[in-house]
């Protein structure tokens, strides 16, 4: 026969309501009270029912991590699994657990998040930044609905986000190449559309307008995130009149074909061509040489995006917007 929270109050000398509140973690039960209900529980191998006491504060205990699976994505957006580790980390830390949804498939963007805070299916949401438009964030924002954006929006909103400085890496990375002696940059990133590739752009361009050096139009290759893409676009601007001295990839997927056409050019790094890559995740570490890169910690954000979701989820009303992450150069063969 199970045991049951009777038998816990019973051996424990306490009523029920007792040791209800101590699995519900209140603030008003005695800690010595709390040491010795938990040590009852544990020998007497008595396991609370989750549902129950979620039913009971009403709370799932769940929080849902929005974003748009699709085949492939493991090499083309590899980060995103990276900040979930860091998420379900803290997550589990504070009691909490974690379910991934596909939003690739909704007929109206937005559907998904209606529906999760209709049902009341989560105390919070985590939203990739693609995942989200005006209209949900005004609908979330209105309900009052604890979440956070992974990564800021492409348009103005109260809605809270937390992102890595994706302009201050390009800027980083301009500026190691420019204080190496380099001076014709070039860069090599995603479609313009792209929020990340867009802001990783505007560092370089920044930095490198404050010390008069130009970033010509035909130095920058916005490209399909792809190896053979990349592979393309660097034997490109080896061929055009004037070529750069130095390149920037905005992810290491980028660089794999960079480095290879590179080498198929028989272009030597780093006498004839400086190389830095934005991210050190996953694959600067098969590339050789080893390549200087602006390192951004995606499992910290994920660490940290749960913190802020913790704190909206205790103060609805708060509102928060900030960069976390600072990137960090790691020097190497390349530069």
């Amino acid at each position: 026969m199970s045991v049951t929270i009777r038998d816990v109050a019973r051996e424990a000398g306490v009523s029920i309501s007792t040791v209800s509140k101590v699995i519900n973690s209140s603030s008003s039960i005695s800690q010595a009270t709390i040491d010795n209900i938990h040590a009852i529980m544990e020998r007497l191998e008595y396991t609370p029912n989750q549902r129950a006491a979620n039913f009971a504060r009403a709370s799932t205990r769940n929080i849902s991590f929005l974003t748009k699976f699709k085949k492939g994505m493991v090499y083309e957006a590899p980060h995103i699994f990276e900040m979930i580790s860091g998420a379900q980390n803290e997550l589990e830390k504070n009691g909490y657990t974690l379910n991934l949804v596909d939003t690739s498939h909704e007929e109206k963007e937005g559907e998904t998040a209606r529906r999760i805070i209709m049902q009341k299916s989560s105390d919070g949401l985590i939203i990739e930044y693609e995942s989200i438009n005006r209209s949900s964030a005004d609908y979330i924002v209105q309900k009052g609905f604890p979440h956070i954006i992974a990564g800021k929006p492409s348009f103005e909103h109260s809605s809270c986000w937390i992102d890595t400085n994706n302009v201050l890496s390009g800027e980083v990375a301009a500026q190691h190449l420019y204080q190496c002696g380099y001076k014709k940059i070039s860069f090599i990133g995603g479609k313009k559309e792209a929020a990340i590739s867009s802001f990783r752009l505007q560092g370089v361009q920044s930095f490198l307008l404050e010390h008069d050096t130009e970033l010509p139009d035909e130095h920058i290759c916005s490209i399909d995130i792809d190896v053979n893409e990349s592979y393309k676009a660097m034997l490109a601007l080896l061929k055009i009149k004037n070529p750069p001295d130095s390149v920037i990839c905005e992810n290491s997927l980028i660089a794999v074909g960079v480095f290879k056409a590179l080498e198929a050019s028989g272009t030597i790094i780093p006498k004839d061509m400086g190389v830095i890559i934005i991210d050190d995740y996953p694959y600067s570490r098969i590339i050789t040489p080893r390549p200087t890169v602006v390192n951004i910690n995606i499992y910290d954000m994920g660490v940290e995006i749960v913190k802020a979701l913790m704190r909206k989820i205790k103060n609805p009303a708060l509102q928060i917007q900030a960069y976390t992450t600072l990137p960090e150069l790691i020097k190497r063969e390349t530069t």
